[in-house]
């Protein structure tokens, strides 16, 4: 059975997605990038941003029925090379203990003000394995 997990962000709705997909055992998230959905702005630096997009992932993938440290595999892409130093300074304790397969992508992102997004592949029980 397929489950769809949304945060209600503007973006889903607009472009038609959901945040995270369960199907079976297997969760994916989709690209999240560093809107503080508490305040209602993007922070202007990549570490924030890059933490922000992790608590939203975190919460998806726990509605979903799974945790971070389900993680299997991680997609970083960021704006600006020059930014990859604080980006992992964000990251790297969060994934530190899980060691998912990686890749970090510099690309354009859809609005200026987006330093970083991140799309999660996790595996519910994957952290017990």
């Amino acid at each position: 059975m397929v489950s769809r997990v949304s945060t209600g962000s503007p973006f889903e709705a607009k472009f038609g997605y959901s945040r995270a997909v369960r199907d079976g055992e297997m969760i994916y998230v989709s690209g999240t990038t560093g809107y503080d959905y508490a305040a209602m702005v993007m922070p202007a630096d990549v570490r924030t941003q890059a933490a922000n997009a992790l608590a939203t992932i975190a919460k998806a993938i726990e509605e979903a029925g799974g945790s971070i440290k389900d993680v299997v595999r991680v997609r970083y892409y960021l704006a600006d090379p020059a930014d990859l130093d604080e980006m992992v300074a964000a990251v790297g304790p969060v994934f530190t203990d899980i060691r998912p397969a990686a890749t970090i992508v510099i690309a354009q992102l859809i609005e200026p003000a987006m330093k970083v997004e991140i799309e999660v592949t996790a595996r519910i029980g994957a952290h017990q394995s």
